[in-house]
């Protein structure tokens, strides 16, 4: 299965585990030129901006260490640019997550989510 396959499946899985514990989902795949938001999702007054990444293992770290500091600072800004956008600055309140999503062997998911993953 190729990386991308893999990250679109892994992606969606992300989406239905949100979904399935009470978010609702507000944007997927949200792109501007400063970066890219894998999932923007709601749960009550919480705006939670998701990044999701998809391994076969660790033998190369967490998927969660490959969110370093270059690529949280592109997602905070990504973010920035969304609430402008909707007109959400102050209104809401806002964190940064990442869900690890582990392909197991049978069509088999393993998930992982780390709420408030970084901070802005």
């Amino acid at each position: 299965m190729k990386n991308q396959v893999l990250g679109r499946q892994g992606e969606q899985v992300a989406a239905d585990f949100l979904l399935r514990h009470g978010y609702e989902i507000c944007a997927r795949n949200f792109r501007v030129p400063v970066g890219e938001i894998d999932i923007i999702a709601r749960q009550g007054d919480v705006l939670a901006f998701v990044e999701v990444k998809t391994r076969r293992g660790t033998r190369y770290g967490t998927p969660a260490q490959a969110v370093n500091f270059h690529k949280q600072k592109k997602i905070i800004q990504t973010a920035c640019w969304f609430l402008r956008q909707k007109h959400l600055e102050d209104k809401c309140f806002c964190r940064f997550d990442v869900i690890e999503v582990y392909a197991l062997p049978e069509n088999k998911w393993r998930i992982h989510h780390l709420t408030g993953a970084f901070e802005q």
